[in-house]
């Protein structure tokens, strides 16, 4: 009796070993990458199709976050366009400790100098001048580096009486640039306002958008334009619900809710 329970054990162990190496080996026949998992939804999309969707998911419409790159060869005629004011140097004007190591790290790991890319080209034969944040660096803060090249490419497109397109994706000031940081407010406005006395400008706000960038340029748009669902907001819900001591709505800084307060004009899907 014990012997044959022992053996039916010893088989049912065997067996389970067998289907457990079979599962591994199935995961290293599916190649990494393969597949991406919705945050929103979920559900695992081919990468293939995925990116041919613009990184929409095709089962909920969740707009995945994308790379300035990506962005710049979606909205360029042939997806063709030249990259400006890309040679900057970095700063650390606060002497900050590890700022300058984290800079270089994020540099190499992202293929970006800095926050923001800057571009210029044609959009249905139209020569445009864009500005498309990158959440990868430092969640798109606004360092004295991003404001510069912002206001260099409105200067740019002034001058040359193109439009301009900004497309926004931030979590705010750069803490390690402290009152630098909060200046790129008032110079990248300044140069919008001369900017608009003639000539076109269009917000584009992508998630999330919030802090000092949501409170300068990215709601200055002649047309201001929002992604479905992104986040747009100044200070963070749970600071505004205990200062005003109150609930605030579901949808509250998101697209949807802005449009309906009149902040922005259209929700655009990618």
């Amino acid at each position: 009796m014990m012997e044959q329970l022992f053996k039916e054990r010893k088989e049912k162990l065997h067996l389970f070993k067998s289907l457990r190496k079979k599962r591994e080996n199935e995961r290293k026949e599916v190649p990494e990458g393969l597949y991406t998992k919705c945050p929103k939804c979920k559900e695992l999309i081919l990468t293939s199709k995925l990116k041919k969707n613009m990184s929409v998911c095709p089962h909920c419409g969740n707009h995945l976050k994308i790379t300035a790159y990506e962005r710049l060869e979606m909205i360029y005629d042939q997806g063709k366009y030249k990259e400006l004011y890309k040679s900057t140097q970095r700063v650390n004007p606060l002497e900050f400790p590890g700022y300058d190591e984290k800079l270089e790290f994020l540099q190499q790991k992202t293929g970006l100098n800095e926050a923001v890319v800057v571009a210029s080209g044609k959009i249905n034969g139209t020569k445009v001048i864009t500005c498309v944040m990158d959440s990868r660096f430092l969640m798109g803060s606004m360092s004295s580096i991003v404001g510069d090249k912002i206001t260099k490419a409105i200067e740019h497109a002034t001058k040359r009486k193109y439009p301009l397109i900004i497309f926004t994706a931030s979590g705010g000031a750069r803490m390690q640039e402290g009152i630098y940081s909060l200046m790129q407010m008032t110079k990248t406005s300044a140069a919008l306002a001369r900017h608009q006395a003639g000539l076109l400008y269009i917000s584009y706000i992508t998630h999330p958008t919030t802090g000092g960038v949501t409170a300068s340029f990215a709601s200055l748009g002649d047309i201001i334009i929002g992604e479905p669902q992104a986040l747009i907001g100044f200070a963070g819900r749970r600071v505004i619900e205990s200062t005003l001591k109150q609930k605030l709505p579901e949808n509250f800084q998101r697209t949807e809710f802005m449009k309906e307060q009149g902040f922005i004009d259209l929700i655009v899907r990618r």
